[in-house]
């Protein structure tokens, strides 16, 4: 991080700052205690005043109680940030966003000294993080930015300063909160009227519910059908997928690890964005050798049997519970396929209809069993007639039970649901169960 006097940080953080004896500036900036390094500004949120001794103890330079974690957490981004020469990528999006930004931060990492958001860092704790991450010789910083409602990339704007921002996707998200999809296309596109003068707007092509929201002096670059860049060729295989690119007249091909047509996707808007930061296209390879995505995030562990489980269950929306279920069919490959499907969270009074119709989905593909999850996850039922076998559990832990007794050697298996539902221990009960 770049450094901080203590004298700026109680200036600008409300709150009771205690410092060590002798420290004068601190060095980086934690929310958790067991994180602290020697010179580390400990933010104590909540229960956090509770270890402020242990953070002490670990080195910090101070404590901070705060009186507004957020807004102090902002005002020392915002600080850092100003001392910082580094582009700066902010990215959002309904779906793909915290992949797309693993994959870009893959792409940067050999050509520029690269900071980007850990695992999902995107709420208003972790995007002021990521920035107070940055040090006196970073290039770039790859910021990931979430939202629940409208303002809320606005404020992260303010802090942030992007230069170039991308919006991966625009669907039905959080709608319990902004009602309409068309409201969350205007959430995301508050992220194009926070990019600094002359900053660069990268959008799908084929998204008319952005259009109304786009500004009218933006230097803006679309991708997808019917935008400027494009895959033009994708063949999956076992072990790497060629996926061929044209990225601004400029064309590309790259070896990838994944064979998803959706991290491909994701790889196209990246692959946009890299090229937006003047980064040369012949040097992709490189980077794209080194991706990996966070965490849940269709890992793919092979079972006993030749079976193959699928551990999506970082979080789930229609959108992105589709693209997973065509995927499952896509690695199948006449395997039986169980799918097992959380509730996705927020979708306000039109949730049932979206279950029910990822239900008919996973019938339409071929699904043999489908186990929902969660109080939501009934209707996946409702929609699924055509699937031979289906099961309910009220969450996790009861659907262990019951995942056991479904899945057999040889299946192809999905978990997917939204964060809430934590279907990550299912997936590790499987993991567990089959390899001893």
């Amino acid at each position: 991080m770049i450094p901080l006097s203590l004298d700026e940080v109680s200036r600008l953080c409300a709150g009771e700052l205690t410092k060590t004896s002798g420290a004068t500036e601190i060095t980086g900036v934690v929310i958790d205690s067991r994180r602290v390094e020697p010179g580390d500004l400990f933010v104590a949120i909540g229960r956090g005043a509770e270890f402020a001794p242990q953070a002490l103890k670990r080195g910090a330079a101070a404590v901070l109680v705060p009186r507004d974690a957020e807004a102090s957490l902002a005002a020392l981004a915002g600080a850092v940030r100003d001392r910082s020469d580094a582009r700066v990528v902010a990215i959002t999006g309904s779906t793909g966003k915290t992949s797309t930004k693993d994959i870009l931060a893959s792409l940067c990492a050999p050509q520029a000294k690269t900071v980007a958001a850990e695992a999902s860092f995107n709420n208003e704790l972790g995007i002021p993080l990521t920035v107070c991450r940055l040090e006196q010789d970073t290039e770039l910083v790859l910021v990931e930015i979430g939202m629940r409602g409208l303002g809320q990339i606005k404020e992260a704007c303010s802090f942030v300063r992007p230069q170039i921002g991308l919006i991966t996707s625009i669907g039905p998200v959080h709608l319990e909160l902004l009602g309409t999809i068309e409201r969350v296309a205007r959430a995301k596109a508050e992220l194009l009227h926070g990019l600094e003068p002359g900053g660069v707007g990268i959008v799908p092509a084929d998204e008319p519910l952005l259009e109304p929201f786009i500004p009218a002096d933006i230097n803006l670059r679309r991708f997808g059908p019917g935008g400027s860049s494009s895959l033009v060729a994708f063949e999956p295989g076992d072990e790497t997928s060629r996926a061929v690119f044209e990225i601004e007249g400029e064309r590309v091909e790259l070896e990838l690890a994944s064979s998803a047509r959706h991290q491909v996707q994701n790889t196209l808007a990246a692959l946009v964005v890299y090229r937006a930061l003047g980064l040369p296209l012949e040097g992709a390879q490189e980077g794209a050798r080194a991706i990996r995505l966070s965490r849940w995030r269709g890992e793919e562990t092979a079972l006993p049997g030749g079976g193959l489980l699928i551990n999506d269950s970082y979080n789930a929306n229609p959108i992105s519970l589709t693209a997973a279920l065509e995927h499952q069919a896509q690695l199948a490959v006449g395997r039986r396929r169980v799918a097992i499907l959380g509730t996705m969270a927020e979708l306000g009074a039109e949730s049932d209809r979206y279950h029910r119709e990822i239900g008919s989905r996973a019938a339409e593909l071929g699904v043999a069993a489908v186990l929902a999850v969660g109080d939501g996850a009934r209707s996946y039922l409702e929609g699924a007639d055509g699937v031979p076998l289906r099961e309910w559990a009220p969450d996790a832990e009861k659907a262990v039970a019951l995942a056991l007794e479904t899945v057999q050697p040889g299946d192809c298996v999905l978990v997917k649901g939204s964060r809430v539902v934590g279907l990550e221990l299912v997936a590790k009960a499987l993991e567990e169960a089959f390899a001893a």
